[in-house]
This record gives structure tokens, sequence and C-alpha cells, in this order.
């Protein structure tokens, strides 16, 4: 082959490349509409997904849902008043679980997340940096900015430590109370068995069990992971499926919190679902699904990361064992009880 003859080639080969390339783009949907491209028994199949066993699902409305007057409601938690917590805007609102206004605390920017100690403080996460409120509503302290990666999602507190988990640089940050830094959590580091965090969407969430170990959901890998406060991973828990017992792809669970019987409420996107899990990550029911929590129980599984980067709700839970979700999409605060055992 001469000199010329191969360079003609090259250029086909780089030409067709090329092309291949922008076909591919101009393809993909990074919005979602498109659908999931896999025909229109699939799409009944999702649709069918909405649709759960009454028998399986074991809580009910109790109350009123509260609209929390934001335009982007973020984050929920409950105080030991059973007071809801509602951060958005630039603010946190506090209700009585009847909807009450109590009051305002007003923030100097945006919040993200947030948590509320026993005795009143507020852990706010701003995108980049964790700032304290006390009970009187003024902010009391400004922690160092974690860089311009950052993406704080969730904050948890357990006595004298605080866990900070930041999407964007996919780690969780382990401070004390006071703002000193003492180590990183979930790196990725084979000689210690520690598989690192793949979070594909700002969804990134993590709590203190009553055993003193810390729990993260590994979103991108659909399960929630276990570690000491030294960042050793003990265990995890949860897979990928469309299962109602597993974790719809792409990354969930979005969120969740631990009750006080050390199980867990769940919180997934895309297939908005939110369900119980006992201490140990066995299914045990479902507090609402697509048809009670979505107008028209629409539902979807996200094939990329782009196709849900919104929507995902929060979850709180009180000493009563009611579990208050924050519907992000409506900015309104629903109620769920257990249901009585038939007589």
């Amino acid at each position: 082959m001469g000199i010329a003859t191969t360079k003609i080639f090259i250029g086909i080969l780089i030409a067709l490349a090329i092309g291949i390339g922008i076909y591919a783009v101009t393809q993909l949907d990074t919005t979602g509409e498109k659908g999931s491209g896999l025909g229109k028994a699939y799409d009944y199949d999702i649709e069918e997904l909405a649709k759960i066993d009454p028998n399986l699902i074991l809580y009910e409305e109790s109350a009123e849902a509260i609209s929390t007057g934001l335009m982007t409601a973020r984050a929920i938690a409950v105080d030991l008043e059973g007071r809801i917590c509602v951060a958005g805007d630039n603010v946190i609102r506090i209700f009585t679980d009847s909807g009450g206004l109590v009051r305002d605390v007003r923030l100097a920017d945006s919040p993200r997340c947030l948590t509320i100690t026993n005795e009143g403080k507020f852990y706010v996460g701003m995108r980049d940096h964790i700032e304290v409120y006390g009970a009187d509503g003024k902010r009391s302290a400004t922690w160092k900015s974690l860089g311009e990666d950052a993406v704080l999602t969730s904050v948890a507190v357990s006595k004298n430590d605080v866990f900070v988990a930041d999407a964007g640089n996919r780690l969780v940050v382990h401070y004390d109370t006071a703002g000193k830094l003492l180590n990183y959590i979930g790196e990725k580091d084979k000689n210690r068995n520690i598989p690192g965090f793949h979070i594909p969407s700002p969804y990134f969430d993590v709590a203190v069990g009553s055993d003193g170990l810390l729990r993260v959901a590994n979103t991108g890998r659909m399960s929630i992971e276990v570690y000491t406060f030294d960042g050793d991973l003990e265990f995890s828990w949860g897979k990928a499926s469309v299962k109602l017992e597993d974790f719809t792809p792409c990354c969930n669970p979005v969120n969740f919190a631990i009750l006080d019987d050390d199980s867990f409420v769940t919180c997934e996107k895309g297939l908005t679902r939110v369900k119980i899990y006992d201490a140990d990550g066995v299914f045990t029911g479902v507090v609402a699904g697509p048809e009670q929590l979505v107008e028209g129980g629409t539902c979807r599984i996200c094939f990329l990361p782009a196709q849900c980067q919104k929507g995902g709700f929060d979850v709180a839970v009180d000493a009563e064992g009611r579990i208050f979700v924050l519907d992000t999409v409506k900015n309104i605060v629903r109620i769920f009880s257990r249901k009585k055992a038939s007589q």
C-alpha cells in the first residue's frame, strides 16, 4: 500500500469515527424526554411497577399536607418537640405538625441540607461549607469551604462528631462540633476493601445509627454502606433492580432516615417510592409508592444520570414513628403513620 493510499485510508477511518461520534451525541437523550427507547412493551412494564400490592403498604397519610411556601424546598428535619424544619430558598421554615408556621430562621445563602441537634442547634449545609445556627436562630459559626467542587447534600451529628456528605468530591467529611477536620471517609482503598463512593447525581445521604456506626447511601451502587467513625467499612446492603425490595437504577436511595427501632425509611427517585427495611437491610414494606406520591402515578427508570438529576424526595421521622416526606417538586410535606392492625 502506497503512502498516498495509506493517508486516504486513515482519513476515511477518522471521518467514520467522527461521524459515529456525532450520531451518538445527537441520539443521547440527556433530558429523558425520548423515553428509554426500549419499546412499548417495556414502557408498559414501567407503568406496572408503579402499582404496589396494597397488603405491602404499611402506612397511610395521617394529616393534611403542609405547604411550605418555598420555591425550592431541599431538606427536612424534625426536632425533639415534633416540629418540622424545612430548608429551602434562603431560610429554614419551622412548622407545627398541624402545619402552623412557628417561625423562620433567615440564612445568608441557599441551604442544601440540614440537621438539628437535641439542643435545638442547626447545622446547615450550603453548597461548599457548613454554617451553625443556635436555637435562637442566630448564626454562631461558618466553617471553612471544602472547595469549588464541593456539593454538600447531607449532614449528621452524633454527640461530638459531625459528618458531611460532599457529593461533588464524593467523600464524607468527618469534623468535630467546632468544625475541626478529623478525617475523610469513603476514599477508594483496595487494601481496606473500600470501593469508593459512586455518586452520579447530587444525592448522597448520611446518618448515624444507635449502634454508633455511620450509614452512607452509595447511590451509584444502589446500596447503603456502614462505616466506623475511623472510616473502616464494616458491611453494606442493597442491590440494583426494579424489584420492589431493591433499589432502582441509576442512583438510589437518594435519602433515608432511621427509626427508633433501627429500621430504615428510604426514598427513591425516578420510580418514586418510600420503603421500609429492617436494621439488617431486609425489605419489610412500603410507606407509599408512585400511585400515592406522584400525580397520575407516573414513573420512570433513569438509564442515564442526566435523566434524574432532580425530583429526589427527602424524609425525616419523629419519636412517635411518623414519617415526614418532603415532596421537592410540589414543595409540600406529607405525613404518614403506621396503619393500625385490623381487628
